[in-house]
């Protein structure tokens, strides 16, 4: 039988794929968070972080720039976290934060808040009947304490569902708290619990990589890709083929022979996204939120979304009956109730950005993770930039590829890249000369090299990034190596993974490197039949088979 197993790489509740105006092209802001209209412009220019969330989506925490964090709108529970129940439309600062890095922000339905510092460090507040903030009592927090004493390490992934709370530790450890009429926390009862404590049944031996809860239920995802769940089940969301609740956790016997790599709760319904980009659903499906085609519920997991290619991240939110998917192209699909309509097939959008699709269509329109950029009220030195890249007006020098040209400016290459810097300091007449010659790569690998520069972003399709690995490893750009391993570790596939192997051997890209092993180990069987595997060199197929049987790939 093949490996199955991953490396253990956890996720962070923040969706980074750009500033908020980045996707903001088709509906206007004030739509979508109708608070942020209401902060002044220099305030508005400083944000770094959003989360808008609540039963009504009127509820704003916001980090700025500066390391502050601030709150607003109705203040149910006290959970805009100031000291007091007081609604306010103005921006109130949470004063305990300044100075803090915050890494993700997370909200139940009551609203209770949970809030992760990049030290891994856990602040609750709000709603509390249930003892979902786990600080042992159930009067209302108005204001954030920290929640230390019985979490032993650093944690880096935090999840509500209704009235319960989930936090993933740096060891692989879950703890849980709060309501548990269902079984939610997964004690073995359904007696609530004031403090967070490791779930040990069934799962307490193994590293967890990923969690999600939904309102009444949890599931965890296993470092070597085996899916559990727990607590509510009537609806199936459980995915064990059956209604009955589970006080404990429960493998998803439907979900073996695949590695599941990432996991998302709706309200009742649940989606897994496996290593080669498949996404499964299980659960209610009144809406079409499990993206099938149909509207019947499943209690086992189904292969879903089938048609919109390699998916690279899934979305959904506890509050709501909608489902969201990012392609390996960038392409953002979303499906279930949109908008109060039932929409039971995938449909393109053209967002930039899975949270559009939750702020913009979904009941309540809350955020499906904290959202991070800002919009600037002027051209940030950073747009400025951008936009600068190819403007043949302003640049002062020419590069050219394959017989075509692409402007920059000289003074831009040489802060942004040694290589360059290097050239014009050593053996560059600036005065004589206006145009370099780049060989041995398409134009549209150098291209995007450049953009990299002037942008920080790489825009490449995936067939063409082994050659822009290529070029980042021969001008030493390691940031530009890590985002190419990125991207390629998203269009990995059976057929293809073995070069990738070889080619991330050859550019010293152990990341990738061990993303590719990990990737055959879980699909052997198959890899060692396609062509791009007959085509390795001899030396590095020994050494990914016998790397494979250490790992027991080959044992009875």
């Amino acid at each position: 039988m093949d490996g199955n197993s991953k490396p253990h790489n956890t996720t962070s509740n923040v969706d980074r794929t750009g500033p908020i105006l980045g996707y903001l092209k088709n509906i206007e802001s004030s739509d979508m968070w109708p608070f942020l209209s209401l902060l002044p412009a220099d305030m508005l220019g400083k944000i770094n972080l959003v989360y808008v969330f609540g039963q009504s989506a009127t509820e704003v925490l916001f980090t700025t720039v500066d390391e502050q964090v601030y709150s607003l709108g109705t203040n149910s529970s006290g959970c805009l976290g100031v000291g007091d129940n007081q609604s306010s439309l103005e921006p109130r600062c949470i004063e305990m934060f300044n100075g803090l890095k915050i890494a993700s922000i997370v909200a139940g339905s009551g609203p209770h808040v949970l809030l992760l510092t990049q030290d891994g460090e856990i602040y609750t507040w709000g709603h509390n009947s249930y003892m979902q903030l786990g600080n042992g009592g159930t009067a209302p927090g108005v204001q954030p304490s920290l929640l230390s004493r019985h979490i032993n390490h650093r944690v880096v992934q935090v999840s509500c569902g209704s009235h319960h709370s989930m936090v993933l530790t740096a060891e692989g450890e879950v703890y849980t708290w709060g309501y548990n009429n269902c079984g939610q926390i997964g004690s073995g009862s359904t007696a609530n619990q004031g403090s967070p404590r490791k779930v040990t049944a069934c799962i307490g031996s193994k590293r967890i990589s990923d969690i999600s809860c939904g309102q009444t239920t949890s599931i965890a995802v296993t470092d070597s890709g085996e899916v559990y769940s727990w607590g509510y089940n009537g609806n199936g969301q459980l995915g064990v083929g059956n209604n009955v609740n589970q006080t404990n956790p429960c493998r998803i016997a439907a979900l073996q022979g695949v590695v599941v790599t990432q996991v998302v709760c709706g309200y009742a319904h649940a989606l897994a996204l496996t290593d080669n980009g498949s996404v499964f659903g299980w659960g209610a499906n009144s809406y079409g939120q499990l993206g099938s085609g149909n509207k019947a519920n499943t209690v086992t997991p189904l292969q879903v979304a089938t048609n919109i290619g390699r998916v690279t991240t899934i979305a959904a939110t506890h509050y709501s009956h909608s489902s969201a998917a990012r392609n390996q192209h960038g392409h953002i699909y979303m499906w279930g109730q949109l908008r109060q309509q039932a929409t039971p097939d995938p449909r393109l959008t053209n967002f930039h950005n899975l949270n559009a699709v939750f702020t913009g269509f979904s009941s309540p329109p809350v955020c499906w993770t904290a959202v991070a950029g800002c919009s600037e009220v002027e051209p940030s030195v950073q747009q400025s930039v951008s936009r600068a890249f190819n403007d043949e007006n302003s640049a002062d020098l020419r590069i050219l590829v394959e017989g075509k040209y692409i402007h920059v400016h000289k003074s831009i290459l040489k802060i942004r890249c040694d290589y360059f810097k290097r050239m014009f300091q050593s053996h560059w007449d600036e005065n004589d000369q206006d145009v370099i010659e780049i060989n041995g790569y398409s134009y549209a690998v150098v291209y995007s090299f450049v953009y990299w520069l002037y942008t920080d972003h790489v825009e490449l399709p995936a067939e063409d990034t082994i050659g822009l690995l290529d070029l980042a490893t021969s001008y030493c750009e390691e940031g530009l190596k890590r985002q190419c391993q990125k991207l390629i570790k998203e269009s990995i596939a059976e057929d293809n993974v073995a070069l990738v192997y070889a080619a991330a051997i050859k550019y010293s890209a152990k990341e990738l490197q061990d993303f590719c092993f990990q990737f055959c180990l879980n699909h052997l069987t198959r890899v060692v039949q396609t062509d791009s595997f007959k085509l390795l060199d001899k030396e590095i197929m020994y050494k990914l088979v016998c790397e494979a049987a250490k790992n027991g790939a080959f044992k009875r």
